[in-house]
């Protein structure tokens, strides 16, 4: 009998805290899924701990990659999922019991819903710095499918391992993609672009571990020109940017924020003006457009606004700002991280 949901659970060298991870995928409260776990050419006791664990448990089922990498791997598992459902999960991580319920009743209420992540803490605390927990913050106040799609291009909306998704909509949009970007920033990237609504619970239901090994910390997939070229490669392909080229304006004119405009004005997103608060750079020109004060923008009809800056609290003002101009998030001015 078909299982209802699959869980992919890539493993490599995992060990350490994989039993933890096994543990919490156990005490379900919804029993009706299997467990794809899928060994990435682990050289520690992963592979013993998950064939113990098959032995145990029918409804595991462990697989081994023929390639050779994260992608791989979970294409692997995509593939070979029996449930229309599919839950994400990674090695180092702790599901809440009720996980698998909560995210699979909202998607049965919600048909028009691709996707269901939810909200995630991080652990241990000692360890987190500022910068991740403020990352998680912003993460965890998205939830609505408006929400997330007005702010798709700050940063990637999801954790991977918190995220059920329906498995025919992430392969109808091709599955996972390899390349020089993170592979999960992207597919949320492509599902948006296909149109395809994805939202939030907002029940904390995974622990999501840092450490000093963490891919995103050690992989070049996730450094932050990966995130730039990725972000302006989907821009360039956004119908609201196509449609608002000629009347298009960067909020941002310092020397960092210039050098992240560059990957989406090699795409032929040139823009109009600059937007800056600091008095020294307004009235300067930058790459053929003059850099001006936000009062510029009191005119019709509105240009498009990309705000560029990337600290989140600056960010916020910068919107708060707009909104009171007249300007519309998603509609008239976006958010770029």
């Amino acid at each position: 009998m078909r299982p209802a949901l699959s869980i992919l659970l890539p493993v490599r060298d995992g060990a350490t805290t994989l039993p933890a991870c096994l543990d919490s995928i156990r005490a379900q409260t919804w029993a009706d899924f299997e467990l794809l776990a899928i060994d990435d050419h682990s050289q520690d006791a992963s592979v013993l701990l998950l064939e113990r664990a098959a032995r145990q448990d029918p409804r595991v089922r462990l697989l081994r990659n023929p390639g050779r990498g994260l992608v791989d791997a979970l294409n692997l598992g995509l593939e070979q999922a029996r449930g229309d459902l599919v839950a994400r999960m990674d090695a180092d991580d702790i599901m809440h019991p009720e996980r698998l319920a909560l995210q699979a009743e909202y998607l049965r209420r919600h048909p028009g819903v691709a996707l269901a992540g939810a909200r995630v803490k991080l652990f241990p605390e000692g360890i987190v710095q500022a910068g991740y927990r403020e990352y998680v913050r912003w993460q965890n106040g998205l939830l609505t499918p408006e929400q997330i799609a007005q702010d798709i291009y700050v940063e990637a909306p999801f954790a991977h391992p918190a995220v059920t998704f329906r498995r025919r909509a992430v392969i109808a949009a091709g599955g996972y993609r390899q390349g020089p970007f993170p592979e999960d920033y992207e597919l949320w990237l492509r599902l948006h672009q296909r149109g395809e609504r994805m939202a939030k619970l907002p029940q904390t239901l995974l622990y999501w571990r840092e450490s000093a090994g963490r891919t995103s910390r050690q992989d070049p997939r996730y450094l932050r020109t990966a995130f730039d070229r990725l972000r302006a490669d989907y821009l360039a392909r956004d119908p609201l940017l196509r449609a608002r080229r000629e009347a298009l304006v960067f909020w941002g004119a310092g020397r960092k924020t210039r050098r992240r405009c560059t990957h989406l004005i090699q795409h032929g997103f040139a823009p109009q003006a600059w937007i800056d608060i600091d008095p020294r750079k307004i009235g300067n020109r930058v790459q053929g457009a003059w850099v001006v004060a936000p009062a510029w923008l009191r005119r019709e009809p509105k240009p498009l606004v990309l705000v560029y800056v990337a600290n989140h609290g600056a960010r916020d003002l910068i919107a708060a700002q707009l909104q009171a101009l007249g300007y519309r998030k998603g509609a008239d001015f976006l958010c770029v991280g």
